[in-house]
């Protein structure tokens, strides 16, 4: 005799009972016991379009994105075009990086159903992290046109405007947010930054310390946290605020784990750096690369400004962004299309020079059209192409563009890890490996040698830029750098402030470059102990680009 127990299927009772107990649970706000309910119904074999995106809710606030993602197909199987549904849809892709598909997801419910408030917010969020900061602005205060009382949306026009500089609005922003929730993660972060831009730690602690305390979402735990080693800092805490930002970068792991632990199937950003160096040696130095066809569009001086995060790109961006008929790219993708021909996930290139002339010239107007798209027409003027980690791609970019003229900014590299470990970089692989110590100083030291290499064995034009020079020699540095890009001198280049608060800044270097000119090196030397353990690794960059 078998023992199997058979499942008795629902009667419409049973169903009739789960539906009143969610009813109840929601009418009270209680949505974890409302998706506890739900998830008892998917077991019971009851499956119906609520009952299936609270599910998912559940399963997303777990973490378990792709299960929540699997969950919310279903339910738009039942209830197809559902703008509920489709607005968590674009929710779990955001928080899985699938950022294009969201938006175009998110785009689809607003159009369908104007007065979704909560998409609006989720279309922000994910316009943020495409880093396209106006329109995310704009989806926000809509989403307040609908519901005046939404704090995230407030929160989150808060924190942009105090990232701008913009403290008086950022104030007000804020405490409208607070006044709705007092733990509103967004709102406290913008005080926060404020006080510490004034250099007032002591307030920007007292901000931080309760919100930390209470349940906070893993992303907003990270850059509170972030922001509370700041504030210790700004208190001559040196200790305290570098295992603070430790914290950070753990709750950072923690958050994004799932999506960007190296695996088998997902190389480190270092391994990925190493294959592309091993097959420039492989290769040998190029003695002559084929001429570049002309396309429509392409700008008359092309400039790809690259180096390593923290190491003042965006700095020499705004002061060439300054000068007239200078169009400037800040971080922009660029090379979606060349990437996607040329590079492999494991950093595999195709056979360069194998590449025919038509899929060059393919590949240039493909660059070509979506800086168009990007910074608008550029064609008799100057581009500026602006990503430190384009050296990565130096080989491919050397074969598409070999007129381009590149631009290395060097900088102490002790200043420079340091910086990257304690900054909230937009999740990434890059971004995974600034989360360790020792990870980040073997990553800059990898994507040095790449570009140490490439500079050997490429016929392109390269100049450095040492950032050390720029701060204490700002005028004969630049007017090498112009000379060399072909720029004629402006008095202009001097207010690269003006152009950053005029043009905007997204990259971690928005409050410093606001700022003006000053030496923000040396900040190493008060975390020397801490940084003791990586100095060897960095030890020959530091010979060579070490500020004394």
């Amino acid at each position: 005799m078998s023992n199997r127990v058979i499942k008795r299927p629902p009667s419409a009772g049973d169903v009739q009972q789960f539906r009143v107990k969610i009813g109840q649970s929601l009418a009270t706000g209680e949505i974890v016991r409302a998706a506890e309910t739900a998830l008892a119904a998917l077991e019971r074999g009851i499956e119906e379009p609520l009952i299936l995106n609270l599910a998912a809710w559940r399963r997303e606030e777990d973490g378990d994105f792709g299960a929540a993602h699997d969950l919310l197909q279903r339910a738009l199987v039942l209830s197809p075009g559902d703008v509920m549904i489709l607005g968590s849809i674009g929710a779990v892709l955001r928080k899985q990086g699938f950022y294009e598909a969201a938006i175009e997801i998110l785009d689809k419910v607003v159009a369908t159903e104007p007065r979704h408030s909560a998409a609006w917010l989720e279309r922000g969020y994910v316009l943020d992290a495409l880093r396209r900061e106006s329109d995310a602005a704009d989806s926000y205060r809509q989403a307040l046109t609908i519901d005046p009382r939404l704090a995230p949306a407030l929160g989150k026009l808060a924190d942009a405007a105090a990232r701008r500089g913009e403290g008086e609005g950022a104030r007000d922003l804020a405490d409208r947010a607070l006044a709705i929730d007092p733990q509103e993660p967004a709102a406290t972060c913008a005080l926060a930054i404020l006080a510490n831009e004034a250099k007032d730690g002591a307030t920007a602690e007292a901000l931080l310390r309760p919100l930390l305390a209470g349940s906070v979402a893993p992303e907003d735990r990270t850059r509170a946290l972030t922001l509370l080693g700041d504030a210790l800092d700004r208190q001559d805490r040196t200790t305290e605020a570098f295992a603070t930002w430790r914290d950070a970068q753990r709750s950072f792991r923690d958050a994004y784990r799932a999506r960007l632990e190296p695996g088998p199937d997902r190389p480190a950003h270092r391994a990925f750096i190493d294959r592309i160096r091993e097959q420039v040696e492989e290769t040998g130095p190029v003695t002559a690369l084929p001429a570049a066809a002309p396309v429509d569009g392409q700008a008359a001086i092309h400039v790809f400004l690259l180096g390593y995060p923290r190491s003042g790109t965006t700095l020499i961006e705004n002061v060439l962004a300054s000068a007239p008929d200078v169009v400037a790219l800040e971080e922009r993708d660029t090379l979606i299309d060349t990437d996607r021909a040329l590079l492999g996930n494991d950093g595999t290139m195709a056979d360069l020079d194998a590449l025919s002339p038509g899929k060059l010239e393919r590949l240039r107007s493909a660059y070509w059209a979506r800086v168009a798209d990007l910074g608008g027409p550029v064609a008799g003027k100057t581009l500026v192409d602006m990503n430190p980690f384009n050296g990565v791609k130096l080989p491919i970019l050397a074969r598409i563009f070999p007129q381009a003229r590149f631009v290395i900014m060097r900088r102490d590299p002790r200043d420079v890890v340091l910086s990257c470990f304690r900054i909230n970089f937009t999740p990434g692989s890059a971004a995974w490996a600034f989360s360790d110590l020792e990870e980040a100083a073997l990553h800059y030291d990898a994507l040095k040698r790449l570009i140490d290499r490439c500079m050997e064995m490429l016929p392109v034009a390269f100049h450095e830029v040492r950032y050390d020079r720029l701060v204490t020699e700002f005028e004969p540095t630049v007017r090498a750098l112009a000379d060399f890009i072909g720029l004629e001198w402006t008095d202009d280049f001097a207010r690269f402030d003006r152009t950053a608060k005029n043009r905007g800044v997204r990259t971690a270097s928005e409050t410093q470059v606001r700022k003006g000119l000053y030496n923000g090196g040396g900040q190493w030397r008060r975390y020397a102990d801490e940084l003791a353990p990586v100095l060897p690794i960095l030890a020959p960059w530091i010979d060579r680009f070490g500020a004394d």
